[in-house]
């Protein structure tokens, strides 16, 4: 087999079978096929495509490159649950105490923050001492105790696509469906869940702009998973204003606590809502009609919040800034950004208001950047709100009092005020299942 031959194939327009995908993947990730090859490979596919058995079979390759984590000494279903990442985006910090109170194994592995977009891992590592690294046996033995336990991912889950993703990243090859879906769900089989659901982000401040892209990528993932044998469904959310108020890690954490409480913002409690209802279906534990009153229950009854706190504790963390958030490390600035005129806000651009946190000290703007746990924004007010001038719109928390400026500049640039008041979105565009889209 040559990679010459698989180059010519796929430049044709041709499918590529299981054997000369599983050549590639493995030639590449052991260093015999160079990047010219490589890189010629996935521009061919870029241009002509891959349908769902190939791309499903690329999946699977990428996954077995490295470890795949068996959880078969978990007892119980287990639902994993994958963001394509946003702004404000700390859901998994409060379905995920949510569906483990109510009986469903919780063992999740996640990511850190690159840019604009914020980390689970980041934030959790927010709160005093708490440990996101952890033996394949230790991580077992916490799901198995508490119910939950959400980890840093493995150095060697999926290999293959770390090092793919870095030449599509150089080679214009990032924006193409079949690759960004095998890349995604490559480390969500490796990581060993029975079930999989993906929250789709689309808009201005998610990898996908549009609503056609993001049902599109939403599908392909769902195709994969059932392919690979994990029950998978998709929600699509809105990503076109950040998620609830609170943007930076332990600014996050703060407002996942609240939300917890039931005291949480509207936007990111209704998403919160419609994303544990769908873990529990997939779990198989309860009706679908039976889910959303247990899931307010949990959260009235102050069980999903006192998971949280078990979790925490499990993983060694301070349990006293989730008693009492008033406890966390604050910002030595905390700057008013005040509205400049009358009028409606009618657009925030999420990505540039990501990015203005991010120079507060929020995010990394490269893998070895360091994070100031305490910077980020808090909004005041959103799309849909009407401003005066000299009103308040955010507050900017840092300990840099050097960034403030920049800031304020990228926020100020970020937000669109008119006299015309803006159609409210969805906050959920779409649900997708096996071989059906629902559109909302």
């Amino acid at each position: 087999m040559r990679m010459y031959d698989i180059i010519y194939k796929k430049k044709m327009g041709e499918i590529l079978t299981k054997q000369e995908i599983e050549f590639v993947v493995s030639g590449y990730t052991n260093g015999t096929i160079p990047d010219y090859q490589m890189s010629a490979l996935l521009m061919a596919i870029n241009l002509k495509g891959m349908n769902n058995e190939e791309t499903t079979e690329l999946t699977l390759a990428m996954a077995n490159s490295g470890d795949i984590v068996n959880l078969e000494k978990i007892n119980g279903i287990k639902v994993d649950k994958h963001s394509t990442g946003g702004v404000g985006d700390k859901t998994t910090l409060i379905i995920s105490p949510i569906v483990a109170s109510l009986g469903v194994p919780i063992a999740k592995m996640s990511g850190r923050g690159l840019g604009h977009t914020g980390g689970t891992v980041d934030k959790l590592e927010s709160i005093p001492n708490l440990q996101t690294g952890f033996s394949k046996d230790e991580f077992i033995d916490i799901v198995n105790e508490v119910g939950i336990c959400v980890a840093g991912q493995s150095g060697n889950l999926a290999p293959a696509d770390k090092k793919i993703y870095a030449l599509r990243d150089v080679t214009a090859t990032v924006d193409n469906i079949s690759l960004i879906a095998a890349s995604i769900m490559s480390k969500k089989i490796a990581a060993g869940s029975d079930c999989i659901l993906l929250d789709v982000k689309t808009g201005s401040g998610a990898f996908m702009k549009t609503l056609e892209d993001s049902i599109k990528l939403g599908e392909a993932m769902v195709s994969i998973g059932e392919l690979a044998g994990r029950k998978t469904r998709a929600l699509v959310t809105n990503m076109n204003i950040p998620l609830g108020n609170a943007i930076g890690n332990n600014l996050e954490i703060i407002e996942v606590v609240e939300t917890l409480k039931g005291n949480g913002p509207k936007d990111l409690t209704d998403v919160c809502v419609a994303l544990a209802k769908e873990m529990l279906i997939l779990s198989g534990k309860y009706q679908e009609d039976e889910c959303e009153k247990l899931i307010w229950e949990s959260i009235n009854s102050g069980k999903a919040l006192e998971k949280l706190i078990e979790m925490v504790e499990a993983q060694n963390g301070d349990t006293s800034v989730i008693k009492n958030t008033e406890n966390f490390e604050k910002s030595k600035y905390i700057f008013e950004v005040k509205s400049q005129k009358d009028g409606y806000i009618n657009n925030m651009d999420t990505t540039g208001i990501g990015i203005a946190s991010m120079i507060l000290g929020a995010g990394r703007e490269k893998e070895d950047s360091v994070i100031d746990y305490s910077a980020g924004i808090i909004l005041n007010k959103k799309v849909g709100d009407f401003v005066k001038n000299g009103d308040i719109l955010c507050y900017l928390h840092t300990n840099a009092d050097s960034a403030i400026e920049n800031s304020q500049t990228k926020f100020l640039s970020s937000v669109s005020i008119s006299k015309q008041e803006p159609i409210k979105e969805k906050l959920i565009f779409a649900k997708i299942e096996k071989d059906f889209v629902i559109k909302f």
